[in-house]
C-alpha cells in the first residue's frame, strides 16, 4: 500500500547515498537549528555525528541503518535508526523545510512502527532538544511521551539538553 504522502524510504547501502545523507544533514541543520544551537555548534555536531565519516562509522560499528526519504523524485530528508535491546532508537528524522507538513513524518512513523513489529521491538525512543518546540510538538502528536531528560556533554564546550521520548508499539 503506498504512503499517503507518496514518500519512498530508500535504504542507504553505498558511499554515494551516505554522501547524500551528509549533504542533506548540512542543508537541513543549517536551515532549522541556527536559532536553537548557533552556527558553531551546528558545524561541530555535523562533523561529529553526521559527516560521511561519522555516518559510515555508525553503520559499521554501531548497528545504525539509514534511509533516504524521496518525495516527488527528490531526496528530501533522511532517517537514522538502531536497535537498542528491545526498542528502536530513532536517532535522526530530518526533512527539508519545503517538505514538512505534507504527511511525510507520519509515513515515516508508520514505517518505523512496521519495523518494530517485524523485529518484535516494544517501543520507539528518541531524544529531542528541549528548545526544539516544533519537533517536540510533532512527536507529541504522534503519541510519544517524555520519559526522562538528559544533559549530555558532547565535547568542545557543547551540551545536548534533551527530552527522552518514547512511543510504545507492542
Amino acid at each position: 500500500m503506498p504512503n499517503k504522502s507518496g514518500a519512498k524510504f530508500v535504504p542507504v547501502t553505498d558511499d554515494v547515498q551516505v554522501k547524500k545523507v551528509a549533504e542533506l544533514a548540512h542543508e537541513i541543520w543549517n536551515e532549522h537549528y541556527e536559532e536553537i544551537l548557533g552556527k558553531e555548534q551546528i558545524a561541530y555536531m555535523l562533523d561529529m555525528f553526521q559527516s560521511e565519516k561519522a555516518l559510515k562509522n555508525q553503520m559499521k560499528n554501531d548497528n545504525y541503518r539509514y534511509f533516504l526519504i524521496n518525495c516527488d523524485g527528490e531526496d528530501c530528508g533522511y532517517i537514522g535508526i538502531s536497535s537498542d535491546n528491545d526498542r528502536l532508537f530513532l536517532s535522526k528524522l530530518y526533512l527539508k523545510k519545503s517538505f514538512r507538513s505534507r504527511g511525510v513524518a507520519s509515513d515515516a512513523m508508520k514505517m518505523l512502527e512496521d519495523i518494530c513489529r517485524a523485529e518484535k521491538l516494544r517501543a520507539i525512543w528518541l531524544t529531542v532538544n528541549k528548545y526544539n518546540l516544533s519537533s517536540k510538538a510533532v512527536y507529541d502528536k504522534k503519541g510519544f511521551k517524555v520519559i526522562d531528560e538528559d544533559v549530555c556533554d558532547i565535547g568542545s564546550g557543547y551540551v545536548m539538553d534533551d527530552y527522552i521520548m518514547q512511543k510504545d508499539i507492542i
